[in-house]
């Protein structure tokens, strides 16, 4: 049983109890029954007027109740719709009270929200109306009366927060802009003469409308500007230019120039203008100075055609190169004719480079093929040798390298200017050409040169006999003293065989006339040999023929006392009767050379 039925069956029985009472005082009092009917009705109506009013009172609140939840519920329908919301479902069954206090609640709730959106629109147009006027954009489009959903509330909270960024980007491409405008009208000593240059050197940066017309319009001032500034920088750096040229040709001395040093750098207006003064006092004194400047020019001009390749015809062709009559004319053409040259070079660096260093390691691969020729290279001392050698191939596999590699930037470069690219006045693969077949034939010159001298020798040692020699050491061999050689020759010659030789004694080579001949200073037939034997220094500082007149009739010098008999007994089978034989005996292409075994 519930609490509340309880105390309501103990009214009732307080009640009960109150009567009671009411009677008993009444019989004790002695009132009569009529008037005990009629204080019973007092009570009864008291009761009932105070039952009636409090169930009124209750009815009331039931009624105001209904009346609220119905209000509720209608609001509550109305934010929904508002806030883009599902309506409101009550959960299982409850009492009116409840149900009341529930749909006020979320009435509250919603109340909130929408106020709490509507704030945040009100803020975020007021940041979109901000922007829009810096960025000279238009204002997002959104309702401002309605309630806006929590999706378009995001996406007006990211349109925002793009504004922002596109604010803060161009800001800082703004002041970048702006900085360098600044320095670019100091380098030119520049004004701001126009309303826009105005606004944006001299007004506050957060004034300045960061629109994309204001941003493009900045761009081209600074394009401008930049192209006025590389323009004066041009014009300054030729100025240089033609100053240290003028320098140069003048022969102005290091003290005047280190007078103008601090003018070779910077391109202010300033700068620019003393650099003018400069060239006009520089063109002034090159007047009053022609000739030295022209011969100056032809200088530079000289080196020019060397660097060029200029054959001797091309160098010829510019007239005014030889003319002795100093004029302003005379002038002109040269610096007109120096600075088409300096062009063409420029233009064409990169080959006339690499022929240079073609022509260097030509140059270097003739001095190694005169090395290979030298016979005093074999010392080798210090190794140069094989280092010579290692160069020497490495120039072999290098040279038709780079002879290939300039062939094909050459011919691309005649396709492109549709003309011949000459060195000293001819292509340049002829002129690789024509040095190659060069080289050929001077290999085949030398070759034939030793091949005459070999050939001449021969016949003079086959006619005459060879002229002693002086052996080479070697080590392990008893010294011996020239009695005791002339001895040792002496006995060789008288027991020789036929074919017999004394090379092993003295490692020299023996030539024998194949028939006894008159001497040139001699009546009387001797027998010329030559035998190894250490040479004097006096025989060594006068020749062979100085020895041989000095020791005529001895052993040594490959003749006979005159007491001596001349023998003719003996066999010449290891020498060629005849030079034609000796010489048919050769190889066909190879030098002949005549050496003492150990000297080769």
């Amino acid at each position: 049983m519930r609490r509340s039925e309880v105390l309501a069956e103990e009214s009732i029985v307080c009640l009960q109890k109150a009567l009671n009472h009411l009677r008993e005082i009444w019989e004790l009092i002695g009132i009569p029954e009529d008037q005990r009917l009629q204080r019973t009705e007092v009570v009864k109506k008291h009761i009932k007027d105070l039952l009636d009013m409090m169930i009124a009172e209750e009815e009331s609140l039931k009624e105001r109740l209904i009346k609220s939840i119905s209000i509720c519920q209608k609001e509550l329908n109305t934010l929904c719709s508002e806030l883009h919301v599902e309506p409101f479902q009550e959960e299982g069954e409850t009492t009116i009270l409840q149900l009341e206090k529930d749909l006020r609640t979320q009435v509250e709730l919603m109340r909130k929200q929408k106020r709490e959106r509507k704030q945040e629109l009100k803020l975020l147009q007021e940041q979109d109306q901000e922007l829009c006027e810096i960025l000279c954009m238009p204002h997002y489009d959104v309702d401002s009366t309605s309630v806006p959903s929590l999706e378009e509330l995001s996406q007006f909270r990211q349109h925002v927060a793009t504004l922002r960024e596109t604010k803060a980007s161009r800001r800082e491409e703004f002041v970048n802009i702006k900085r360098q405008i600044i320095l670019c009208m100091e380098d030119l000593d520049h004004t701001p003469d126009t309303s826009f240059e105005r606004d944006v050197v001299c007004e506050d940066e957060d004034a300045f409308c960061l629109s994309l017309e204001n941003i493009a319009t900045l761009q081209k001032l600074l394009r401008q500007l930049e192209m006025r500034k590389s323009q004066n920088e041009a014009v300054c750096e030729g100025l240089r230019a033609q100053i240290r040229e003028l320098w140069d040709r003048l022969q102005i001395p290091a003290e005047e120039r280190e007078a103008v040093a601090t003018l070779m750098t910077g391109s202010k207006a300033k700068v620019r203008k003393a650099l003018q003064l400069e060239v006009d006092r520089l063109e002034e004194l090159k007047m009053q100075n022609m000739k030295k400047v022209i011969e100056a020019i032809r200088v530079e001009l000289a080196q020019y055609w060397d660097q060029c390749f200029y054959s001797q015809e091309q160098r010829q062709a510019f007239a005014p190169y030889y003319a002795e009559d100093y004029t302003e004319n005379l002038l002109q053409l040269h610096d007109a004719e120096i600075v088409r040259l300096r062009n063409y070079y420029e233009v064409h660096k990169e080959l006339f480079e690499g022929v240079q260093k073609w022509e260097e390691s030509w140059r270097l691969f003739l001095e190694f093929e005169r090395k290979a020729s030298d016979p005093s290279r074999f010392t080798n001392r210090g190794g140069n040798l094989l280092k010579e050698e290692k160069q020497r191939a490495k120039l072999q596999k290098t040279l038709p390298k780079l002879e290939e590699e300039l062939k094909a930037r050459i011919e691309m470069w005649e396709q492109e200017h549709s003309k011949a690219f000459v060195v000293n006045g001819q292509k340049f693969m002829e002129y690789v050409t024509e040095q190659w077949e060069m080289h050929r034939l001077e290999k085949e010159r030398a070759k034939q040169e030793r091949q005459l001298k070999n050939k001449k020798q021969t016949e003079t040692e086959m006619l005459y006999g060879s002229a002693p020699r002086t052996p080479s050491k070697r080590r392990g061999l008893a010294p011996s003293t020239p009695g005791k050689v002339r001895k040792l020759n002496t006995t060789t010659m008288s027991n020789a065989t036929a074919n017999s030789s004394i090379r092993p004694v003295f490692a020299g080579t023996v030539y024998r006339s194949p028939v006894s001949r008159l001497p040139p200073s001699g009546s009387k037939p001797v027998l010329t040999s030559t035998c190894s034997g250490k040479k004097t220094p006096h025989s060594i500082k006068h020749g062979a023929n100085k020895e041989n007149q000095e020791l005529n009739g001895s052993i040594l010098s490959g003749g006979y006392p005159d007491s001596a008999p001349l023998r003719r007994n003996f066999s010449i089978n290891s020498v060629a009767s005849t030079y034609s034989e000796f010489a048919a005996s050769l190889p066909p292409d190879e030098d002949v050379c005549v050496s003492e075994p150990g000297m080769a």
